[in-house]
């Protein structure tokens, strides 16, 4: 019954702050902020009751011929009450944040239906459930992405849901294979069928939605873009948490079913390894606050897969690098939550995120400056803050490796790629930190705006939160052995390791390796970003070379352009078959119909979907007798006198004018709602496939 409660709750407020929120803004904070509270009470209280080996389970049979069950151990109700944690800090925090803006509503209803969503994910015991809710989850954050609704917002939450919704496809392929070889896709069958030969593929293919949501190369291209545009709150909760659904997901198929298997550890490991480094260079070269910190989430998700990696390559004596791997998804899970308010309370204030505009916006803020800074020290993975026990951890498990395998090159160089990731990471906080709290605007006058702003520069509710989400990055970092050790120790039945020792954090042996990154940090931050991306007339400069987008590079290419080319090749093809064969009499008119017909419907959907959810409300009030559901009704009428005319008369027609769209690009509208559409359409068909099935 509880986790039907942990479920429904956040779907009850969904429906509930909307609604209050057109009669008044407060009640709807205020309905947001007890919803997720009362989600906090009941995620504390299923925790406890998981420490102490409570059976908590539940089975809802017969949905769409399958069952969805959940099940609650140690793992998931660690991971159930930090994420309910973090929906209720950025709950508090959300209040200043948006006073001034637009689709709050909106943006509280598809916040607690990926609550819903990701409580789903955590609390699944089987593949089926993960990926229901895990689609759900992906879904309903993708408001978040475009919530801003301009051009640069649209064109990343088009790329979030395309690679959401196109790896998630893979993962269902891999699901149905798996089925086909086992008949079953409970966590427990998985398990049981660890290293069976024929599952290889299954696995890699049902692994990829989920390295894409965590954000692992080569499928990480959402992750920068999104969270430079989504509200902080947004923001700290798509880097903080969805991530780690992804890691679940990983989890539970990696190390499930490969869990033995040296050549996936191998590769995953390499994967990790260019992962941490690749976005740690991107956030050297970075001159945006949250696109830093966003890239920093990129290479902080390596260091978990490296941690994973490693405890696949261990096999039995994997547990201290899978013990680093947890503790390192809780460490940064809180430390995104707290960095990213922080940029948020900066950003309200100046609405800017260049770091050359907001140089010195901290200096005089105490308190913004000493929560910064404990952030900035627990990423850079400084003893006695959060990270670096997690750090170590995931280091050791590298350097058993590199032991047991004799010192092997490739091994050897994994550990020297850490470290220098890990250098890189203490370089681009520094740049922040320094940026922030120490350097002058070059602009005086803006200066004395932002030194005007001390004390003034949040409310009591935000920096409450703000304090509150401190708390225990600094406790866990304080007292590892004590806190940290004894969370991962309950987490080891989910990732199948048991029995790791006592770490001693503070040995000389284990400082001397955080030291070693905090040298390799400054020097890189003094002899690179000081000198060579840093002007003092011109501010930090954008050092990237544009062409290196891998998005543009590649995957806008290949899906915007060259198969569609392909699909028009082919449909050309068939149209210069000559005269006399059955098939030039009726595929052509046919087939070129029915997609003109399809083609109008999904245009006016666009439109529909467009006036419903992205709606500039300053618009609708200047406008005069503006009525939505009349323009919906003449579009539709529009669209049937179109299709009529398009269709029946000949099959050729002249080409037509894109749908004018009045936010952002025909294309990247239509990109996003078509995605959505097709969404709604995978559903559709999982429900008749599982129905036909049962």
């Amino acid at each position: 019954m509880m986790i039907l409660c942990m479920l429904l709750l956040p779907l009850a407020g969904a429906v509930t702050a909307p609604l209050l929120g057109k009669k008044s803004g407060k009640l709807r904070e205020i309905c947001l902020r007890l919803f997720t509270l009362a989600q906090l009470g009941l995620a504390l209280a299923m925790f406890l009751a998981a420490c102490q080996e409570k059976e908590l389970s539940l089975l809802l049979p017969d949905v769409c011929g399958m069952s969805l069950s959940f099940r609650v151990d140690g793992f998931r109700g660690l991971y159930a009450l930090i994420a309910a944690f973090m929906w209720a800090m950025t709950a508090q925090f959300s209040k200043q944040y948006f006073g001034h803006g637009e689709n709050h509503g909106r943006y509280a209803c598809f916040t607690m239906i990926t609550l819903c969503g990701v409580m789903g994910v955590f609390f699944s015991d089987d593949l089926y459930t993960t990926f229901v809710f895990f689609e759900i989850m992906s879904i309903a954050s993708y408001p978040w992405v475009a919530h801003e609704e301009t051009k640069d917002a649209m064109r990343a939450a088009a790329t979030y849901l395309g690679v959401s919704i196109a790896c998630g496809m893979v993962t269902l392929m891999g699901m149905f294979l798996i089925w086909k070889e086992i008949g079953d896709l409970s966590f427990a069958a998985l398990r049981a069928n660890n290293g069976n030969g024929a599952l290889v593929l299954p696995a890699c293919l049902t692994l990829v939605g989920y390295c894409a949501k965590a954000g692992l190369a080569p499928v990480h291209i959402w992750l920068p873009k999104a969270h430079p545009v989504a509200p902080a709150p947004a923001s700290a909760l798509l880097s903080g948490m969805l991530t780690k659904t992804g890691l679940f997901g990983v989890i539970a198929v990696g190390l499930n079913l490969m869990g033995t298997n040296m050549l996936f550890g191998q590769i995953m490991l390499g994967l990790g390894l260019f992962t941490m480094l690749l976005g740690a260079v991107l956030a050297v070269f970075s001159i945006n606050l949250k696109r830093t910190l966003a890239c920093s989430s990129l290479s902080q998700i390596g260091y978990i897969t490296t941690g994973l990696a490693s405890a696949v390559i261990l096999g039995h004596h994997g547990s201290l690098p899978a013990a680093g791997a947890v503790g390192h998804m809780i460490n940064h899970s809180l430390l995104k939550l707290l960095l990213f308010m922080a940029a948020g309370a900066i950003y309200m204030n100046t609405h800017t995120l260049d770091l050359t505009r907001l140089q010195g916006y901290g200096r005089g803020k105490k308190l913004l400056h000493i929560l910064f800074l404990i952030g900035a020290l627990g990423l850079m993975g400084v003893p006695g803050i959060n990270g670096y026990a997690s750090k170590t951890m995931i280091h050791e498990g590298l350097v058993e490796i590199v032991h047991e395998y004799h010192g092997a090159f490739w091994y050897q160089a994994a550990e020297w790629v850490f470290l220098f990731a890990a250098g890189l990471t203490t370089a681009y906080m520094l740049k922040l930190y320094i940026c922030l709290f120490w350097q002058k605007n070059k602009d005086e006058a803006i200066q004395k705006e932002y030194d005007a702003l001390s004390g003034r520069d949040m409310s009591k509710r935000s920096a409450l939160a703000l304090i509150l989400s401190a708390i225990p990055v600094v406790i866990l970092g304080v007292l590892p052995n004590q806190l940290l050790m004894p969370l991962t120790r309950i987490s080891a039945s989910f990732l199948g390791h048991h029995g790791q020792a006592d770490v001693h954090f503070f040995a000389w042996v284990n400082l001397k390796g955080g030291l070693i990154t905090l040298v390799i940090g400054t020097l890189v931050y003094l002899f690179v970003v000081r000198t060579w991306m840093y002007k003092k007339q011109e501010g930090y400069i954008n050092c990237w070379p544009r062409r290196l987008d891998l998005e543009e590079l590649f995957y806008r290419p290949v899906f915007c352009r060259f198969l569609p080319w392909i699909g028009c090749s082919a449909a050309s093809f068939l149209d210069d078959i000559p005269d006399g064969k059955p098939v030039r009499r009726w595929l052509p008119n046919g087939v070129v119909g029915l997609f003109r017909v399809m083609d109008e419907m999904v245009d006016h959907s666009l439109l529909l979907c467009r006036e419903i959810f992205l709606v500039n409300r300053q618009e609708l009030r200047q406008a005069r007798n503006h009525n939505i559901f009349t323009h919906m009704a003449s579009w539709l009428a529009e669209g049937m006198h179109r299709v009529i005319r398009f269709v029946l008369p000949s099959r050729w027609v002249a080409h037509r004018a894109p749908t004018d769209m009045r936010y952002g690009s025909y294309v990247t509208n239509a990109i996003s709602f078509g995605l959505l559409l097709c969404a709604a359409g995978i559903v559709a068909a999982i429900i008749y496939v599982f129905i036909r099935v049962s």
